[in-house]
């Protein structure tokens, strides 16, 4: 038991600033892959599917962060102005008629103070139920509430909390399946099913790494520029998406 013990805390070598460093990067090349690859090319469909570590990470830190921050109003006030922020930049990154990421981050944290403050199970269930509709008009819609709510109630039990983001992986395939079929007049092939199962694997990755490899810690220099960097990074890096697009469309 001993060794087991030693050897899982040997492997806790990430703290939350490296993973989240790591889930920008990810997102950075699912966003390279919809701006300027082909869709249904390899390289596209790699980077894309890279990209999908990054929401189910940002769920997990959304919870830890809701229960240690020191003012819950600041954290929901700043989502909120940076999801203001970065629509214009999605927007004309994307050409999307839906909301951006924080929209659905902010919508998640409202979801974890109604399951914290209101206390009758019914109004709780049906107010949670309304905002997670609400992000069906943003991006990662649904899933990302869904797992936020999952990680929540499996907070301080991996075992529960790993079967959650199975859960979400389940979920994300059977809307890629949809989607796919979709955008083939209703037609399910073999490929429908195993495409959409490869395309979840970064909510795996996701898992394995918050779940085995994170130590549960913060950087310990430059904390304050890591908070700052990570709001500011999502509408940063779509304006500049957007900008190089122009520039070689003009070109």
């Amino acid at each position: 038991m001993e060794l087991k013990a030693i050897s899982e805390k040997n492997m806790k070598i990430l703290n939350r600033d490296l993973i989240k460093y790591i889930a920008m990067f990810t997102m950075l090349l699912n966003h390279i892959a919809h701006v300027f690859l082909t869709s249904g090319t390899i390289l596209c469909e790699v980077f894309e599917d890279i990209g999908y570590f990054t929401a189910p990470v940002m769920c997990f830190f959304l919870v830890e962060g809701y229960e240690h921050t020191r003012s819950k109003s600041k954290y929901g006030m700043r989502l909120f102005i940076f999801a203001v922020i970065s629509q214009i930049p999605y927007a004309l990154a994307f050409r999307f008629g839906n909301l951006n990421m924080i929209f659905t981050l902010l919508c998640c944290f409202l979801i974890l103070t109604a399951m914290e403050k209101i206390e009758n199970t019914l109004f709780r269930i049906i107010v949670c139920m309304i905002l997670m509709l609400a992000t069906a008009v943003s991006d990662w819609g649904i899933i990302a509430p869904l797992c936020t709510i999952l990680v929540y109630n499996g907070k301080g039990n991996p075992r529960k909390t790993a079967f959650g983001y199975g859960i979400v992986y389940i979920m994300f395939a059977f809307f890629n399946v949809q989607n796919d079929m979709y955008s083939t007049q209703g037609d399910w092939t073999v490929y429908t099913t195993v495409h959409a199962l490869i395309s979840g694997v970064g909510i795996i990755a996701a898992a394995v790494t918050v779940l085995v490899f994170y130590n549960g810690k913060r950087v310990e220099r430059g904390k304050n520029f890591s908070k700052w960097f990570f709001y500011l990074f999502y509408p940063g890096h779509l304006l500049i998406l957007y900008l190089i697009k122009t520039y070689l469309l003009v070109g």
